[in-house]
C-alpha cells in the first residue's frame, strides 16, 4: 500500500473508532434530568425551584389527578406526603408546580401543625405533569409526580365570576366546614373563598389572585401556611387535614395580590 493510502486507512479507522465511542455516550443522553414522566422542562423546573440542594423520585409523594381532566379551568389534584413524615427530620413544605402551564408555580404549602395532605382545584394550560415537590427539614427534596391530559386553554380563559361580573359582589367571603374522623387520627376543613383568581393571560385583565391564607388557633399560633399563584382556580376550594385535637375557635387570615384582606372566625 502507498504511504498516502495507508495514512488515509489510519485517519479513517481513527475516525471510526471515535464515533463508535462517542455514538453510544450520545445515545445515552438524558435531556429530561432522569424524570419518570419523561418531561423535557424537568430540568428546568428543578434549577428554578430546587436549585442544587440535594432532590430524588419519590413514590412516597402522592399526586393523584384525573386521567383526562373534561374541565381545564378546574383541575382536581390530591397531594398527600404523610409517608414522608418520619423521614429527614420532617416535612418543612410542599410546593406544586406544573411543567407546562405560562405560570409554572401554583402554590406553597407549610404543613406545620397539620398533616402534609392537600386538595385543591388548579387550571392547566396544556396536558402537563403536575409535580409536588416536598422539601424535608433536612434540605432534601423528594419529587412526587402525576401526568393529567387537558383539553387545555385553563390559563387564558376568564373565570365565570369575571365574565359576568359578580366578582366584585362577593370577593373574598369565606365559606368553612370542619368534618369529623375523616380519615384516622384527623380532622377535615373544607374551605371556600371566593376570589376570580385572575392569572394575567386575558387580554385586558391583569393578574388578580389571593397570594397567602394562614390559619391560626385562639392563641395566635399558625397550624398552617399556603401561598397561592395565579393558577389555582377560580373561588378555590381547599381541603387540609388538620389533628385531632384541632378543636375550638380559629381564626383565617390572608391577602390577595392588590391588598385586599381576609380575616374571619371559624369555629370547629
Amino acid at each position: 500500500m502507498k504511504p498516502s493510502l495507508q495514512r488515509r486507512a489510519v485517519v479513517g479507522l481513527g475516525v471510526f473508532a471515535g464515533l463508535l465511542s462517542v455514538g453510544p455516550l450520545r445515545a445515552a443522553e438524558d435531556h429530561t434530568g432522569g424524570d419518570p414522566l419523561g418531561s423535557m422542562q424537568w430540568p428546568g423546573l428543578r434549577r428554578q425551584f430546587i436549585g442544587q440542594a440535594p432532590m430524588s423520585f419519590s413514590d412516597q409523594v402522592v399526586v393523584k389527578g384525573p386521567a383526562f381532566a373534561d374541565d381545564a379551568m378546574n383541575v382536581p389534584i390530591l397531594v398527600d406526603a404523610r409517608a414522608l413524615a418520619g423521614v429527614g427530620g420532617g416535612i418543612r413544605r410542599i410546593r406544586v408546580v406544573a411543567d407546562r402551564n405560562p405560570v409554572r408555580e401554583v402554590l406553597d404549602f407549610e404543613p406545620l401543625r397539620s398533616l402534609p395532605v392537600l386538595a385543591f382545584r388548579l387550571r392547566l394550560e396544556q396536558a402537563s405533569p403536575v409535580r409536588a415537590l416536598v422539601q424535608t427539614a433536612d434540605g432534601r427534596w423528594h419529587v412526587g409526580s402525576s401526568w393529567v391530559q387537558a383539553a387545555g386553554g385553563g390559563c387564558t380563559v376568564p373565570g365565570a365570576t369575571r365574565a359576568d361580573g359578580s366578582w366584585s359582589q362577593t370577593l373574598n367571603q369565606v365559606q368553612a366546614r370542619f368534618f369529623s374522623n375523616v380519615l384516622e387520627g384527623s380532622r377535615r376543613l373544607r374551605l371556600r373563598v371566593m376570589h376570580p383568581m385572575d392569572t394575567g393571560l386575558v387580554a385586558g385583565i391583569p393578574a388578580f389572585y389571593l397570594e397567602h391564607l394562614e390559619l391560626q388557633d385562639a392563641t395566635g399560633q399558625p397550624w398552617w401556611k399556603l401561598g397561592l399563584h395565579e393558577p389555582v382556580s377560580e373561588n378555590p376550594i381547599i381541603t387540609f387535614e388538620l389533628p385531632t385535637a384541632a378543636l375550638g375557635s380559629f381564626r383565617l387570615t390572608g391577602r390577595d395580590n392588590n391588598g385586599n384582606r381576609i380575616d374571619v372566625e371559624l369555629v370547629s
